[in-house]
């Protein structure tokens, strides 16, 4: 198998951000850019400006009225926000494509989503700034299988055998040579999305100590607790749960409980938000 750094570069031109998450991001790099201007970029294109209104009127938020316009949106979610979520729905977008017979992508969308959910929900309870982006950054911590999935199905459906004793991370790294989250990370990174999206991936599976920085202490905490969430038939709860993943962020065990509670009820409608083959389930 190639190395990662080679199957990023290669992936990155197999899937393709749709053309108005890439001017948006150009907006976004733009210091002289207003949020007219973000608005106008959104507006370009319909998917993504349905897509945006369908997420602020989505459980993700639950604001008490709807709202109907992409302006009112920028003012509610910020610009940053609004960037964040339109990457998480170009990159889904990308992977529209991929077959489902060789893992279980329902199952792949409903990790993903967890993850993302609750990286969201305990990032806000720590008051970060920038919850939307932990968001899609615990949602795409995976997409790697995607592309693994596309380009060696075969060595796919090996990593899909883990189980109580071997966890996913460990067996896509004997299989792989690495986990399908640095080739995420990787990818992300020759996309040319920022940094601060793709580095905290490159050490969600690094768990044995205690994370030096915040996104990543909240992203591995919410990977770990989703990783047990969605294989409830493989692990109990809290089973792959390090007593100072939470400890290290102030979290108590009924924390953890209100998390999980408030996230699940989320997770069905924010999976057909992202799911692209989810909108003719739900």
């Amino acid at each position: 198998m190639k190395s990662v750094s080679e199957l990023a570069s290669e992936a990155s031109g197999l899937f393709v951000l749709p053309e108005a998450v890439t001017r948006l991001k150009a907006c976004m790099d733009d210091s002289a850019a207003s949020i007219d201007d973000v608005g106008e970029v959104i507006a370009f294109d319909p998917g993504l400006t349905a897509q945006l209104l369908k997420v602020a009127n989505s459980a993700l938020y639950k604001f008490p009225n709807k709202i109907e316009t992409i302006s009112k949106a920028l003012q509610i979610i910020g610009t940053r926000g609004a960037y964040d979520l339109a990457l998480a729905y170009g990159i889904s977008h990308a992977f529209k494509d991929v077959e489902a017979k060789i893992i279980d992508l329902d199952r792949f969308w409903e990790q993903s989503v967890s993850c993302g959910l609750l990286a969201k929900y305990l990032a806000e309870r720590k008051r970060h700034r920038e919850s939307e982006r932990l968001f899609v950054a615990g949602l795409l911590h995976n997409i790697g299988e995607l592309v693994i999935v596309s380009m060696y199905p075969s060595e796919a459906q090996r990593c899909t055998a883990y189980n109580a004793r071997v966890k996913p991370a460990e067996l896509q790294a004997a299989i792989c040579g690495f986990t399908y989250a640095d080739l995420s990370a990787a990818l992300i990174k020759e996309w040319g999305i920022p940094e601060s999206v793709y580095k905290p991936l490159q050490l969600i599976h690094n768990t044995t100590e205690p994370a030096d920085g915040l996104d990543e202490q909240l992203l591995q905490l919410a990977y770990v607790l989703a990783l047990d969430n969605v294989n409830t038939e493989l692990y109990p709860s809290y089973n792959n749960l390090k007593p100072h993943l939470h400890e290290v962020l102030g979290f108590k065990h009924e924390d953890l409980e209100d998390a999980l509670d408030i996230t699940n009820l989320q997770c069905l409608s924010v999976i057909s938000l992202f799911n692209p083959g989810a909108f003719m389930l739900y």
